[in-house]
């Protein structure tokens, strides 16, 4: 599987239905500084992901994203490939998905 997910790409799965893991991977100070998130996303924390990657279902898909789909997110694909999860990552990260036209809603 491509490691690496477009936004188009990514669109076209979400709207098929559910059976992505979307997660939103920017360092805390990122989200205080643009605190919008890609709708149904859920945000971890990427410093603690040892402390909440086992809370992931290995049978669904994984797609993360920070803010440019840099070393933040590739950093955190990388360890979830290592834990043997299917991860992705957006390619562009959260400001491709903008630039897109993706839907995004206030972080929570």
């Amino acid at each position: 599987m491509e490691r690496n997910i477009t936004p188009a790409d990514l669109q076209s799965r979400l709207t098929a239905g559910p059976g992505i893991t979307l997660l939103d991977v920017r360092r805390r100070e990122d989200r205080a500084e643009d605190p919008v998130a890609i709708t149904g996303a859920s945000w971890h924390d990427p410093t603690a992901i040892e402390g909440w990657s086992g809370e992931l279902d290995p049978a669904r898909e994984i797609v993360v994203y920070c803010v440019h789909g840099g070393p933040v997110s590739r950093s955190v694909m990388d360890t979830l490939h290592a834990k043997g999860l299917n991860a992705r990552l957006i390619e562009g990260g959260l400001e491709a998905w903008k630039d897109y036209g993706g839907a995004t809603e206030p972080a929570k």
